[in-house]
């Protein structure tokens, strides 16, 4: 009875286990058919011993060492598939993707924001209604060090363009881990954490402002120590941004190095994580050259049409280097985060100039949960409600369901693009959110944004700082409001 209840119990492993993996990698039919069978011969025997009932000592003696050995070979071929080891060595896949849907209206603007949204003062932004990311994407392992991911955006369908795009290897000595390929620049906290886990629809002035789009071309190494306390990652980039057109024909590279060191400085681990702080410092020595990237843009911590802070491409620009901080400490539901990046920039026409940029936010759950801390990477992780949100009617009338997770957050940054004779703006600003997760996949998020842009002007040339148009003020107040829809998987 109790090798006959161990085998039926380990048959019914071993056929769970084999499902589950194979569906993750989706092996080769010849693998599953392998396994079939293997349970299929375990099963009739555990029928004839159980109808049969063997009549001698010996030939059960006989059929259990029999048994034993084909539990053997089912066992070390589950221990084998667990491993995630490519089935007839042929790389595996893990499909991903993400859905962003996204309303922005513009309740006060004035004539500066107007122009510098579509070029007309007289008429106010447009609200956006649309797509802000649809991402789709299959990552993967070649051999047992061996890895890759492809990831593409069709938000814009007349103009598609790929996100992480590399091959790579990993348990190197030294080293670890090395991409290749389009990838994350090592700067920006809210740029190195995922848009599936940002506390607010939008990132801040500099960060977006100083490391456009975050990707680029390049390889770059990643390690962590055995005890997550510290990581890094460190690498050399081009400067241009191919995420549209693949690649480059140059000489003059326009390129970059580029690293971060960041430490996970306490971590409860008796809280599972609830507790914890970090910090990170972080920079980069770039070298523009011809390549036309020596300027720094961004949109006013929303989507709308126009990049309303920028610097224009900066005439004798030779490099230039970035250095920033970064500090995050969470008390359960509590979550504190700071960060602060300077770039100062050499030039052949014109006196250094000087570019800052610095945020603050607080966000905390009122249903009790923690935004989760990823050790390895030094970034956020996936939030995790108690309990997901649903509705639906009970058998004996009225309704039932769960809250989900309910986070409410306050934010105020600051960008300087203004330097010298380069006018970029000046901006200031306070956002409120609201993020309702309905599970750890899928959330509604709120943001109000009252801002400021002063300091905005002609760059360069012969009057720098005098208005963009005759008679268009340099400085102007705005509140934008947005909705986003998200799910990922």
């Amino acid at each position: 009875m109790r090798l006959r209840f161990y085998l039926r119990s380990l048959v019914a492993v071993c056929a769970t286990l084999g499902a589950s993996i194979l569906s993750a990698q989706q092996p080769a039919e010849d693998y599953l058919f392998d396994l079939q069978q293997r349970l299929a011969a375990q099963e009739a025997r555990l029928q004839q011993l159980e109808h049969n009932r063997l009549p001698s000592v010996h030939n059960v003696s006989t059929n259990n060492t029999f048994l034993e050995a084909r539990v053997a070979e089912l066992e070390e071929l589950v221990n084998g598939m667990g491993k995630g080891e490519p089935a007839n060595g042929k790389p595996t896949q893990k499909w991903s993707g993400r859905v962003h849907f996204d309303y922005w209206s513009f309740p006060n603007d004035g004539p500066l924001t107007n122009y510098l949204d579509d070029g007309n003062a007289a008429t106010a932004p447009q609200d956006f209604i649309g797509f802000r990311r649809l991402r789709f994407g299959v990552a993967g392992d070649v051999t047992d060090t061996m890895l890759y991911k492809i990831e593409m955006e069709f938000a814009n369908p007349s103009k598609l363009a790929f996100k992480d795009a590399y091959l790579g290897w990993k348990e190197l000595p030294y080293l670890q881990t090395v991409l290749l390929g389009n990838q994350k620049r090592p700067y920006g906290l809210d740029h190195l954490n995922s848009s599936r886990y940002n506390v607010f629809m939008e990132r801040p002035f500099h960060v977006e402002g100083f490391n456009q789009d975050s990707r680029r071309i390049g390889i770059q190494s990643y390690g962590v120590t055995d005890d997550e306390r510290f990581n890094w990652r460190y690498g050399y980039f081009l400067m241009r941004d191919h995420q549209n057109d693949g690649g480059q024909y140059a000489d003059n590279y326009g390129s970059e190095l580029a690293g971060r060191l960041a430490s996970t400085l306490w971590y409860d681990e008796s809280s599972g994580g609830r507790g914890y702080a970090h910090a990170a410092v972080s920079g980069s020595a770039a070298f523009p050259g011809d390549s036309g990237t020596a300027q720094f843009l961004t949109r006013p911590e929303a989507r709308t049409n126009g990049k309303w802070f920028d610097t224009g491409k900066i005439a004798g620009a030779t490099n230039y280097q970035l250095l920033g901080f970064e500090g995050v400490v969470n008390v359960g539901a509590l979550q504190v985060v700071g960060e602060y990046q300077l770039a100062n920039m050499q030039r052949t026409v014109g006196p250094n100039l000087n570019f800052n940029g610095y945020y603050v936010y607080a966000s905390y759950f009122l249903t009790g949960e923690h935004t989760p801390w990823e050790r390895d990477s030094g970034t956020l992780g996936r939030t995790k409600p108690f309990e997901n949100f649903f509705l639906v009617n009970k058998c004996c009338g009225g309704h039932g369901g769960g809250l989900g997770a309910w986070q409410v957050a306050a934010r105020y940054s600051h960008g300087d693009f203004t330097d010298d004779n380069i006018f970029g703006g000046v901006g200031d600003s306070l956002t409120l959110g609201l993020n309702w997760w309905w599970t750890p996949y899928s959330r509604v998020q709120f943001n109000y944004i009252h801002g400021s842009i002063a300091q905005r002007g002609q760059n360069g040339g012969a009057t720098p700082g005098a208005p963009l148009i005759v008679g268009l003020p340099t400085s102007g107040d705005y509140d934008l409001f947005g909705t986003r829809f998200m799910v990922d998987f």
